[in-house]
C-alpha cells in the first residue's frame, strides 16, 4: 500500500480511533512535525510501515461545550435577578458619592473664590482679595470733587474768572484732603462735595509743585477717610481701581483695570516723576483721585493721563508711599524739606534772539526775582536764560529739571542774555518753602 492509500483509507476512519482530546482534522495530525515520527522522515516510514505518535497539548481545538437550554421561566428568573443586583449597586453607589462629597468637599475661601461648594474652587479672573464692588462699596465715600476758580488778566487788563475741576481723596476724618498741586494752583477759591452732595469751601493747607501734591482742609468731622496701603508692595497685575471726577461732572465715577508698570519715569511740567502705570480708565478731572488695590487700600494719587487721539489706556498716579509723605509735611510745616530752588520764577517767550546764538527754540526770561540771595546774584527780571551749566535752555521744563536734579546748597552757573550781550552768574541754590 502505497502512502496516499494510507493516508485515504485513515481519513475515512478517523472516528474510529481518534483518542480524546487530539487533533480533529485528520490532515493535521500528518502535517504536524510534533504529532507524527517515522522513519526516513516520510509519512509512512520505510516501505510505509512507519507508526503515528501523537501528543496533547500542541495545538489543539477543543471539544465545544454541550449546548445549555433554558425554559422561559428560568430566563424571567435571570433577567429579574439582574434588575435587582443593578438597583441595589445603583442605590449603594449614590450613598457613597453623597457621604464622600460631605467630606472631601474643602469650604470656600472668603475671598477670591466662588461661594457655590463644589469639589473644586472657582477663583476670581484677577485673583483679587475684593471685587471691584466691594472695593468701590469700601472706598467710595473718601474720594471727593474738587472746583476751582482763579481770577486771570488778558493782555487788556481786562479780570475774568477761569473754573477748574479735579478729584482729591479724604486723609483724615478732619477734613483734611489730599489732591495735585496742579488741580488748585493758583486757584482763588476751592470747594469740595462729598459722595453724599455736601458741598464745602476749602483753604489750602500747603502745596508742593515738584510731587505735584497739595493739601487742602475743609471744616468738617467725621469724614470717611481712606486708608493708606504700600505703594512698595504691589506687583504689576494687580489689580487696580480708580475713583475720581472726569470731565469735572461725572463725580464718583469708578472704573478699574490693573497695575500696568511700576516706577515709570516721567517728565510732567519739568519734574521728573517716579510713577505707577494703570490701565484703569483716566481723563480730565480724574486728578487727584484715589488708585486702591483689591484691599481697598489707598496706593496711589491720580496725577495724569497720556493724552493723543491713538493713545488708550496710560494712566498715572503718584505712589503713595511718596504723596503720603509729602501730604504729611504739608500739613506740619506748610512745605517739603530739603528741595532745592533758584527763588526766581520764569516765563516763556520769543525774543528773536535766538536766532543769534544758533537756536530756533523759544526763550526762557526770569520773569522776577524773588529773593535777596538771586539779588546779590546779579539777577534781574527780563533776564534770558540761555544756559544753566552749559545745557541750553529752551523751556521752563528745562530749567526745573536741571533744578531738581541738584540739592539744596549746590551752585549752578547760568548763562544769561542782557542787552545783547552774554553774561555768566552763578546762584547757590536755596530751600523751597511756600
Amino acid at each position: 500500500m502505497n502512502n496516499d492509500n494510507e493516508y485515504n483509507n485513515r481519513e475515512r476512519n478517523y472516528q474510529e480511533w481518534e483518542p480524546e482530546g487530539l487533533y480533529r482534522d485528520p490532515r493535521e495530525r500528518f502535517q504536524s512535525s510534533r504529532g507524527y515520527e517515522g522513519v526516513n522522515g516520510g509519512p509512512g516510514g520505510q516501505n510505509g510501515g512507519g507508526r503515528a505518535t501523537w501528543h496533547k497539548g500542541e495545538t489543539k481545538v477543543k471539544k465545544p461545550s454541550p449546548p445549555v437550554n433554558l425554559t422561559r421561566r428560568s430566563l424571567a428568573v435571570i433577567i429579574a435577578a439582574c434588575l435587582v443586583l443593578s438597583c441595589l449597586c445603583g442605590l449603594g453607589g449614590a450613598w457613597i458619592g453623597l457621604h464622600a462629597s460631605d467630606s472631601d468637599t474643602p469650604a470656600s475661601t472668603e475671598s477670591g473664590t466662588s461661594s457655590v461648594s463644589k469639589s473644586y474652587t472657582l477663583e476670581d479672573a484677577t485673583g483679587s482679595g475684593m471685587t471691584v464692588q466691594e472695593v468701590t462699596e469700601l472706598t467710595q465715600d473718601s474720594v471727593v470733587e474738587i472746583t476751582t476758580e482763579s481770577v486771570q488778566t488778558d493782555s487788556w487788563l481786562q479780570s475774568y474768572v477761569t473754573e477748574g475741576a479735579g478729584s482729591g481723596v479724604i486723609i483724615s476724618k478732619d477734613g483734611y484732603i489730599m489732591t495735585n498741586n496742579h488741580v488748585i494752583d493758583g486757584a482763588s477759591k476751592v470747594t469740595v462735595t462729598t459722595r453724599g452732595g455736601k458741598s464745602y469751601e476749602a483753604e489750602i493747607v500747603g502745596a508742593d509743585s515738584t510731587n505735584d501734591v497739595a493739601v487742602i482742609k475743609v471744616d468738617a468731622s467725621d469724614l470717611t477717610a481712606a486708608t493708606y496701603g504700600n505703594s512698595d508692595q504691589i506687583k504689576v497685575g494687580d489689580m487696580a481701581v480708580a475713583i475720581g471726577n472726569p470731565l469735572g461732572e461725572l463725580g464718583g465715577t469708578v472704573t478699574a483695570g490693573i497695575i500696568s508698570a511700576k516706577d515709570r519715569e516721567l517728565t510732567i511740567d519739568g519734574a521728573t516723576m517716579n510713577l505707577i502705570q494703570t490701565d484703569s480708565s483716566i481723563n480730565p478731572g480724574n486728578s487727584g483721585g484715589g488708585l486702591f488695590n483689591d484691599e481697598g487700600q489707598l496706593i496711589g494719587l491720580v496725577v495724569a493721563k497720556s493724552s493723543g487721539s491713538d493713545v488708550e489706556g496710560l494712566g498715572f498716579a503718584i505712589p503713595i508711599n511718596t504723596a503720603a509723605d509729602v501730604a504729611e509735611q504739608l500739613m506740619d510745616k506748610g512745605y517739603v524739606s530739603g528741595q532745592p530752588m533758584t527763588g526766581m520764577t520764569y516765563t516763556e517767550g520769543s525774543s528773536g534772539i535766538e536766532s543769534m546764538f544758533g537756536s530756533s527754540s523759544g526763550s526762557v526770561y526770569i520773569y522776577s526775582v524773588d529773593t535777596a540771595k538771586a539779588r546779590l546774584a546779579g539777577f534781574r527780571a527780563g533776564d534770558i536764560v540761555f544756559a544753566i551749566n552749559g545745557e541750553q535752555i529752551t523751556s521752563i521744563d528745562d530749567v526745573s529739571a536741571i533744578v531738581t536734579a541738584h540739592k539744596v546748597g549746590d551752585k549752578l552757573k547760568y548763562t544769561i542774555v542782557r542787552d545783547g550781550k552774554t553774561k555768566d552768574l552763578t546762584i547757590t541754590l536755596q530751600e523751597k518753602k511756600n
